[in-house]
């Protein structure tokens, strides 16, 4: 049974279209979501949790629909919102009336694994405690499927380093998923399986994490010499004042094509800024 599995999904508003999409996502995978702000991303997971609702398209998670499957999915919003008035241990209360595998004894651990004191006011909290009381929400129901909108936003990076070791536990037994959407790229080159590219309300790329890296390169050559470069291997190219940074697959063959040049690593957040502002010729 696929974790996620979206057929021709469609969001218009008057000024942004998302979509035509379609996304399977297998269990056992973490899956992350990539895009500059604007580009969907918040969109595509609004439509999966029916908190807005498409114009057209079929959803399912983990093989049924949002009302049947909520028990069973952990979320982390951008714009989550907690009663402000309420201590940290009251949402263990408010939880337990949601759902009926929630652990508080989970919740507590938690708690203190993120070193969150159980007695602060939430309106007293800063961003990045906050976060961590969304993700322990999140997890502490058992869910099957975590849906997380920027979960590691605002986290020192001791404490994202312990988030994405949890998410990477999550996902052992094969029977859990993960999609993740967040700005820092960096935190997917490490736990993602595959990624998912979206720019203007489609999907401009979605491969396995590992044949992004390990086959795609930037080539680097002078202002002088572009021409030396045969236009099929270019695939987004910027110009920069004294050189290009050229996009290209099959870095290791390119290396061998053009010997005299540099072929470095890339890293997401290169690719992104690449397939987003470069030429498609130079």
């Amino acid at each position: 049974m696929d974790a996620i599995n979206v057929k021709d999904l469609v969001k218009e508003y008057r000024n942004f279209t998302l979509g035509s999409l379609n996304v399977t996502i297998p269990s056992g995978y973490i899956v992350g979501l990539i895009g500059e702000n604007g580009a969907g991303k918040t969109t595509f997971i609004k439509c999966l949790l029916e908190i807005i609702k498409p114009t057209k398209g079929t959803i399912k998670l983990l093989g049924q629909d949002i009302k049947d499957a909520k028990e069973d999915i952990g979320v982390v919003l951008d714009d989550m919102f907690f009663p402000e008035i309420l201590q940290v241990k009251d949402i263990s209360a408010v939880m337990k009336g949601i759902y009926q595998k929630w652990d508080e004894e989970l919740f507590f651990k938690y708690l203190k694994d993120f070193n969150l004191d159980p007695n602060k006011i939430i309106k007293t909290l800063s961003k990045g405690m906050h976060k961590k009381l969304e993700i322990a929400t999140a997890l502490a129901h058992h869910p099957k499927l975590l849906i997380l909108d920027e979960p590691t936003e605002g986290l020192d990076p001791v404490v994202r380093s312990e988030v994405l070791d949890i998410f990477l536990n999550f996902i052992q037994d094969e029977e859990h998923s993960v999609l993740l959407s967040t700005h820092i790229t960096s935190d997917l080159e490490h736990i993602a399986d595959r990624i998912i590219f979206i720019a203007d309300g489609k999907i401009l790329m979605e491969k396995d994490r590992d044949e992004l890296l390990d086959n795609y390169g930037i080539l680097k050559v002078n202002v002088d010499e572009i021409d030396k470069i045969a236009k099929e291997d270019i695939i987004a190219c910027l110009k920069h004042r004294y050189d290009y940074e050229i996009l290209v697959s099959e870095k290791d063959k390119i290396s061998k094509k053009y010997p005299n040049y540099i072929v470095d690593k890339i890293t997401l957040e290169e690719l992104m800024v690449l397939m987003i502002k470069g030429e498609r010729q130079c």
